[in-house]
């Protein structure tokens, strides 16, 4: 019930997702040419970190727009609530490859503290993170504003990981200039600490992932504007049984509406047509089902 998502409509929402999702995997390739780069001619742990990060966040990307595009798709025969858990299932993907990752850094960076790697040309990866930066800060800026306005947990997903991004790249840069100020052991050091918090931010977002699949309820709040908006018409005595839900940015409303029992059916079909209504200008994209129940007043 965002007041930032009451205008915008089911195609606008598809508009921004789409652009969204191509944003993120352009981004994503460009990075990693810079950061393989980069670690080719450093050999630093830390950039390797983040060029790893960035390989998965590309193929997080990229699942995010096959995601993206099939939860957009309508309902049909065999879905009939439509195809949007795909977003969740593509969270759930992404948190996988992500702790995978992060399991992976952490013993490459044991392994070069054994072996006692140094880094070289530091300024070329200063460079090459100091443009890694800006072009996550300038996505990221774009992913939370298609937030706000679609309340996507695939590109909520995809944002956190670039947010990450931004900490690690801000990490690599002082590792960089640690080690050139004669601190070798601080470069795979702070790569391990990128690693644990990669794996570490996985969690939440894997647990809202599982629980959307298992048709949690949307907030409290959300629930009580609801109730308060119906019960606003004029005719409603009451409703009960309400169950909601979300399917990838679309939220599913059911609920009994309690009428006047002596009402004809054209009069009680008007009055859960106007509640339907109501609903809609507040939620515009929801999937909204009403039982009209008759009861009698005393």
């Amino acid at each position: 019930m965002n007041q930032t998502k009451v205008n915008l409509s089911a195609e606008g929402k598809a508009r921004l997702l789409k652009r969204a999702s191509l944003a993120s995997v352009a981004t994503a390739f460009i990075l990693i040419m810079a950061k393989l780069a980069a670690w080719g001619a450093t050999g630093s742990v830390s950039i390797l970190a983040t060029f790893m990060d960035s390989l998965l966040d590309a193929f997080a990307s990229v699942i995010n727009l096959i995601a993206v595009s099939i939860a957009l798709k309508p309902a049909d025969e065999d879905h009939h609530f439509g195809h949007g858990k795909a977003e969740q299932l593509a969270a759930l993907a992404q948190s996988a490859f992500i702790a995978g990752s992060g399991m992976f850094l952490i013993l490459h960076a044991i392994e070069s503290v054994r072996s006692d790697d140094v880094i070289d040309n530091g300024r070329i990866g200063l460079a090459v993170m100091g443009f890694s930066i800006l072009c996550t800060l300038l996505l990221v800026m774009y992913q939370t504003y298609v937030v706000k306005r679609t309340g996507s947990m695939a590109i909520a997903t995809d944002s956190m990981h670039y947010k990450m991004d931004l900490l690690t790249n801000l990490g690599v840069v002082l590792a960089l200039f640690l080690a050139a100020s004669g601190y070798p052991l601080t470069d795979p050091v702070i790569g391990i600490v990128i690693a644990i918090y990669m794996i570490f931010s996985v969690g939440k977002v894997a647990w809202d992932a599982v629980q959307m699949l298992m048709d949690r309820a949307l907030s409290p709040e959300q629930d009580q504007q609801i109730r308060d908006h119906v019960m606003k018409i004029d005719g409603v005595l009451g409703m009960h049984n309400l169950r909601t839900r979300m399917s990838g940015v679309r939220p599913i409303i059911q609920f009994d509406l309690d009428l006047d029992g002596d009402l004809s059916l054209r009069e009680a079909h008007s009055i859960g047509k106007r509640t339907e209504k109501r609903l809609l200008n507040e939620i515009p994209d929801a999937d909204i089902t009403i039982h009209l129940d008759p009861e009698k007043r005393e």
